[in-house]
């Protein structure tokens, strides 16, 4: 009995020596850490105020010197007036183009890079000479050249602006309607029966409308009545077709008729 209580008095004295013992460690611990937080913060401010203390030059403002405009003489070249330019009644042009509004003489090359060069204006004489000049127009204003060229329009060629060419009309294409025409046919290939059609047991009439050119070749052909497993069969069937050309007096002419294929299956 006295030995144990020997031994929980031995046991209680170690754990109060080892709460001790944690108790300064986690203070000296905090306290580090104190110090540290306070050290990094005088240390922060010490290099804001190193930042603070940086010296800005300011430059003084230069003023540029102006540049020196020439006089209004010398920056407008003289340009050759006539003596009474309001009398002039014609354009000059020293390439002359077609205007935008002639749609029936179209461009010879097609390019995207704009013209340097001025049209011709509709309803305005124009000459050929070393500048591009815009006359007079009734109601407007006189036209100033683009450019400042110094020689005058001495040889002058004259352009005739010629009205637009009036279209002829186009005969229309005749097309002769007919009714059935398999017997007109000079050559009329049956088509091949098709195995899907035969496994079926279909059988019957196909009507197939076909426009014919001028030589007798059949240029279309449409199913438009039967069965559907043999609407394509014979349409391939009926561009094989040959017919006499068809006449209107002297004009070949096109026509337009059936043809039709009976399918039979045999017995």
């Amino acid at each position: 009995m006295f030995s144990n209580l020997i031994e929980s008095n031995s046991h209680g004295r170690e754990f109060r020596r080892r709460g001790s013992f944690l108790l300064f460690t986690m203070a000296s611990y905090t306290l580090l850490f104190v110090i540290a937080g306070v050290v990094s913060i005088y240390a922060y401010d010490a290099r804001m105020e190193d930042r603070n203390l940086e010296i800005v030059t300011m430059m003084p403002l230069v003023d540029l010197p102006t540049p020196e405009r020439p006089p209004l003489a010398a920056r407008q070249p003289d340009r050759p007036r006539s003596n009474n330019p309001s009398t002039q009644n014609f354009d000059e042009r020293r390439n002359p183009i077609v205007s935008v509004n002639r749609p029936d003489i179209p461009p010879r090359h097609i390019s995207t890079v704009p013209n340097p060069n001025l049209p011709v204006r509709d309803g305005v004489r124009t000459i050929i000479s070393d500048r591009d000049f815009n006359a007079a127009r009734a109601g407007g204003l006189i036209g100033l050249a683009r450019d400042g060229g110094t020689s005058t329009s001495s040889s002058q060629v004259v352009l005739d602006v010629a009205p637009p060419p009036v279209a002829e009309p186009r005969p229309k294409p005749v097309v002769v309607s007919k009714g059935v025409i398999t017997s007109e046919a000079l050559s009329l290939p049956k088509p091949p029966y098709p195995q899907a059609a035969k496994a079926l047991r279909i059988q019957g009439k196909v009507s197939i409308q076909v426009l014919i050119d001028e030589t007798g070749r059949v240029m279309s052909a449409r199913a438009i009545d039967g069965p559907p497993l043999l609407k394509q069969i014979s349409e391939k069937a009926a561009y094989q077709a040959r017919f006499s050309p068809t006449r209107l007096g002297d004009q070949p002419v096109k026509v337009s008729g059936l043809i039709t294929y009976n399918f039979v299956l045999e017995q």
